[in-house]
Parts: structure tokens; C-alpha cells; sequence
């Protein structure tokens, strides 16, 4: 059962930190909703604008109209009290008191792995989003992002072909952001979750989204931030993601490109640079192996797979390489690419460069 108390709080938007000071000192916080001005303001250390935004929302209709939505538009509220809340969440600072999730709740206790970056990013962003996000989703990782433009819906597009994505909104669920993204956010209730520490009908305001940022490291083992530039709010989930112990990861880039700034500046102080999924696999300690089976008789090969394995040559190829003398598309060359890994039959020496295990 939801505690109504902790839904008022976060609909009131009381900061995190006096939510959990709410629950330090009440062994129910239940007991909140009996307690008056005096104690508001002593125990809970609220200003008067917050105590009647409190008060007069309890005597409202508001909670209960949010439940009947909730229930309606087949919505789950799972607060911190719960025991389908996400465990890694859980140990961050200030831990959200509520999440709404609309989806697959059981995604959220897996392992995650957060991707993230620039909204607008370069041809070269994007396709390495797709590649890792595929590929480790593919593994059974979940990987967790924001919705937002570029990087972020390339990694939602690439982990849903090869597995489940978790979008952690900024927005509530009601009301997604950004509009274009709305048939995507179906897709991902579908096969993963979205999540929102937001009322149902939240705008998508500025001030959410830092905080949004706290909940994708936060459910995350790992954040990889594909480009970015200096000011990009990916830095922000990566702050968050050092502050919260998280692996983080970042992707070179060229010197003189904007939107690697960010990133470059992230190996410089300390992320770790990655140029394959086997890099991020090895960091995590995931217990995931990518099989090495040296022997390719017997294995099974799709048509695909043995046109790309024989275009591959021990000294190494380009994916642009590969399209040009396959004649494959990108997505075909892709999943191609992951399950011939998996078999052990190639290997990615260098961002999208890959060479042959075995003889022929």
C-alpha cells in the first residue's frame, strides 16, 4: 500500500532532502498527515508557503484523483518503503520517496546500465549509441536513459531491438516530453518501463531535469556518456554517478569537435575511456562473458552472418567497409556483428573496426 503521506510530499514538490528527513524521524510517515502547523515547521523544518500548500492539498481531492488516474491509465506507484523498489536507487542520497512506472516493473530491480549525451549529436554519436546499447541490451542488460532528443532516443531505438530500456522522464508520465518521442515512450512501456518522480501531468520544467539525471545513474551500475559538450546535462548524470559510486565511461572524441569537450573532459578526470562493449563488461565485473568459440564448425550461421564473416579479414575492416562490400544494411551488418561476437568469431579492436578470430 502507497504511503499517501510520501505521494502528498512529492505532489506538494518538497525537496528530497526534507522527505527524507520526514521518514528519519517518523517510523510511519503516515503519521505526517496528523500532525500540524507547529510540527511542520519545527520537527520538518518547513516554510510557511510549504505548510500550506501541505494543508490544503490534504484537504483536497487532489491524492485521490491521482490514485483513480494512476489506476486508470494502468500506472504503478511504488514508494521507498516498497519491495519492488529498485535496491541500487535505494542506497543513492535523497532517494526519490515515490516512483511512478508505467510498463515492466521487474526491469527496474535488473542490471542497468545508463547511455547518455548530446541532443544533437554527429553521425559518429549516434551510430556508437546504437552500437553499444544494442549490443548490451542484447546481453540482458537494460540500458537507462532520459527521452530526451539524440543520444538518448538512439539508445531507447537500439536497446529495444535487442532487448529492454528503462526512460526515466523529466516530465510526468502523462505528459510526455518531447512530443515527438510519445510513440517511442509507448513502445518502451511496452518491452521495458518509464519512470517519473513527477505527478502524472508534471510539465517538463527546467529544474526537473537535473533531478531526473539523479535517478538514471542512480538505477545504473555504469553511465556512458557518448558526446557531450561542456554545458550538456550529461555531464550532470555523470556528476551524479561519481557522487553515487557509479562506474563512469565516456567515448573519445576529436580535439577541435564541440561535442567532445565534454567527453575528453570526463577521461581527464578519471572516466574510462571505452572503444568496445567488452571494455564497459570488464570494468562492471559483470559476470557477462562474450564466448570465444574458436572452432567454427558446427556453429550455426545465418547467411548474414557467414557473408560478413568472410568480408572480414584478419587485419581488420570498417563498418562502412563492411556495408560497401556486403551490400547489407546498417541494421542487418549490426545484429550480424553482436551474435558473431557473442560466437567468438570477431572481435572490435577500435570504435566500429572489427577483425576475424579465426581462419577461414
Amino acid at each position: 500500500m502507497i504511503k499517501k503521506s510520501l505521494l502528498l510530499l512529492n505532489h506538494i514538490k518538497v525537496s528530497p532532502q526534507k522527505i527524507q528527513r520526514a521518514i528519519s524521524i517518523f517510523a510511519d510517515p503516515d503519521e505526517i498527515l496528523k500532525i500540524g502547523s507547529k510540527s511542520l515547521k519545527e520537527k520538518l523544518l518547513f516554510k510557511d508557503y510549504e505548510i500550506e500548500k501541505f494543508l490544503s492539498t490534504k484537504k483536497s481531492q487532489e491524492i485521490e484523483k491521482e490514485l483513480e488516474m494512476v489506476e486508470k491509465e494502468g500506472v504503478e506507484i511504488i514508494d521507498i518503503f516498497s519491495q519492488d523498489y529498485p535496491p541500487l536507487l535505494k542506497e543513492i542520497t535523497f532517494a526519490p520517496a515515490v516512483l511512478y512506472v508505467k510498463g515492466k516493473k521487474e526491469v527496474l530491480r535488473q542490471i542497468c546500465f545508463a547511455i547518455v549525451g548530446s541532443r544533437i549529436p554527429t553521425i559518429y554519436g549516434l551510430s556508437m549509441a546504437e552500437r553499444f546499447s544494442f549490443s548490451l541490451a542484447s546481453l540482458g542488460i537494460v540500458i537507462v536513459s532520459g527521452l530526451a532528443r539524440g543520444i538518448d532516443t538512439q539508445a531507447h531505438r537500439s536497446a529495444l531491438k535487442g532487448g529492454k530500456t528503462i526512460a526515466v522522464l523529466g516530465s510526468g508520465l502523462l505528459n510526455i516530453y518531447p512530443k515527438e518521442n510519445s510513440k517511442l515512450a509507448y513502445k518502451i512501456s511496452e518491452e521495458g518501463a518509464l519512470v517519473s518522480e513527477f505527478p502524472l501531468f508534471e510539465p517538463p520544467l527546467r529544474e526537473n531535469f537535473p533531478r531526473r539525471n539523479r535517478i538514471i545513474s542512480g538505477l545504473s551500475k555504469g553511465v556512458l556518456v557518448v558526446e557531450a559538450s561542456t554545458k550538456s546535462g550529461a555531464l550532470i548524470t555523470a556528476r551524479y554517478a561519481c557522487e553515487q559510486n557509479r562506474e563512469v565511461f565516456a567515448l573519445p572524441g576529436q580535439a577541435n569537435s564541440p561535442l567532445s569537450k565534454g567527453t575528453n573532459f570526463l577521461i581527464r578526470e578519471g572516466a574510462k575511456l571505452v572503444e568496445s562493449i567488452e571494455d564497459v563488461l570488464e570494468e562492471l565485473n559483470l559476470n557477462i562473458e562474450v564466448k570465444v568459440n574458436k572452432d567454427k564448425e558446427g556453429l550455426s550461421l545465418s547467411p548474414q552472418e557467414r557473408r560478413i564473416l568472410e568480408a572480414i579479414s584478419e587485419k581488420g575492416v570498417y563498418l562502412e567497409e563492411l556495408i560497401l562490400k556486403t551490400g547489407l544494411s546498417f541494421d542487418m551488418i549490426n545484429k550480424a556483428v553482436v551474435s558473431l561476437r557473442l560466437k567468438g568469431l570477431i572481435k572490435e579492436r577500435a570504435p566500429l573496426y572489427f577483425v576475424r578470430t579465426v581462419n577461414l
